[in-house]
């Protein structure tokens, strides 16, 4: 079930969006302002945004460029061309003015969803001069191959799937239950300090880097 984050401080908006997104089978979650938004992304990995940028604290314009893998659509009453053309260079996806459609508001998110399932089963993954082929599950580290198991193979995956997030220990148990179930909440540091060590005896660098009361993430050179 794909997760969507309504980030508007405009209470009756959210509220109809939330009950629309819901009733079209979607996990919606809230955020009022821009520290808020940033808090809840801190903590888990939606799928799709839907961002104002009339917003206390924060703007949506200061929250866009913090937001890195996730397509998100603006939804705003600004219709200024130039504001259109600045956020979409600067990141968004998509751009929708209020007042709006529904029904274009939902095609708008279905195509989007649909753009970032695809890019997320493209065969080769890199991040700095680790490489994953996720067509043959092969894995090397400055062209080196690297053996992991199935376990370690989902976690890394997923890990550099989201580069620049923070993976929460309960979204990786959720994600990666569709490649391996045998990794439990128990067992879960230990298939993370194998990887890292594994890893490391490559080339003696730290790519995972763990994220002290949250999760983990990929460590930036």
């Amino acid at each position: 079930m794909k997760q969507i984050l309504i980030i508007d401080d405009d209470i009756p908006i959210g509220n109809m969006l939330e009950e629309v997104l819901t009733g079209e089978g979607y996990l919606v979650s809230r955020a009022y302002s821009g520290t808020e938004a940033l808090l809840v992304l801190a903590s888990r990995k939606p799928d799709l945004v839907l961002l104002d940028l009339m917003l206390p604290g924060l703007s949506g314009e200061d929250v866009l460029p913090k937001i890195k893998g996730i397509p998100v659509i603006i939804v705003s009453a600004k219709f200024d061309t130039a504001d259109k053309v600045s956020l979409l260079l600067g990141g968004a996806a998509d751009y929708i003015t209020k007042p709006f459609e529904i029904k274009e508001l939902l095609a708008r998110i279905a195509v989007q969803l649909r753009k970032a399932s695809n890019q997320g089963d493209a065969p080769i993954i890199t991040f700095d001069d680790l490489q994953i082929n996720t067509s043959t599950h092969e894995v090397s580290a400055e062209g080196r191959a690297v053996r992991l198991t199935r376990t370690e193979y989902a976690i890394l995956k997923l890990l550099m799937q989201n580069p620049a997030q923070v993976v929460t220990k309960s979204i990786l148990l959720e994600k990666i239950s569709e490649d391996t179930p045998d990794c439990t909440e128990s067992s879960l540091k230990m298939h993370i300090s194998n990887l890292r060590k594994k890893l490391r005896e490559t080339n003696d660098k730290e790519y995972i880097e763990a994220v002290w009361g949250i999760g983990f993430k990929m460590r930036a050179s």
